[in-house]
């Protein structure tokens, strides 16, 4: 069992910056394939970024090229870098981990944090 805990979000302005980190425990972060997504309200879960065991990423054509995704397997966290924001970002941002997910940006991962807030204004 993993449990994954969100943090960073909050309300910044039009080109503003922000870094979401997740916090895991439970079980090593190195054996999972990890994942942000987010979701607006009255729109599906949408896949961000994700992360290989391995390091190797991907990325939603929404958000390639402003937003890094990055893992410390060492201090069990994952982060996920967001420059260049838009109004359109506005979402609740979430965590996830899976073993082996069939689709690294579909929202079919075993695991999920409860969410972080992003607010992005005019």
């Amino acid at each position: 069992q993993v449990q994954l805990v969100e943090s960073g979000g909050g309300s910044v302005q039009s080109g503003g910056s922000l870094r979401l980190s997740c916090a895991v425990s439970g079980n090593s972060i190195s054996a999972y394939y990890m994942a942000w997504f987010r979701q607006a309200p009255g729109k599906e879960r949408e896949g961000v970024a994700a992360i290989a065991r391995y390091g190797g990423t991907t990325y939603g054509e929404s958000v390639k090229g402003r937003v890094t995704i990055s893992r410390d397997n060492a201090k069990n966290m994952l982060y996920l870098q967001m420059n260049s924001l838009k109004v359109e970002d506005t979402a609740m941002y979430y965590c996830a981990a899976d073993k082996n997910p069939l689709y690294l940006l579909r929202p079919y991962y075993n695991y999920w944090g409860q969410g972080t807030q992003v607010t992005v204004s005019s």
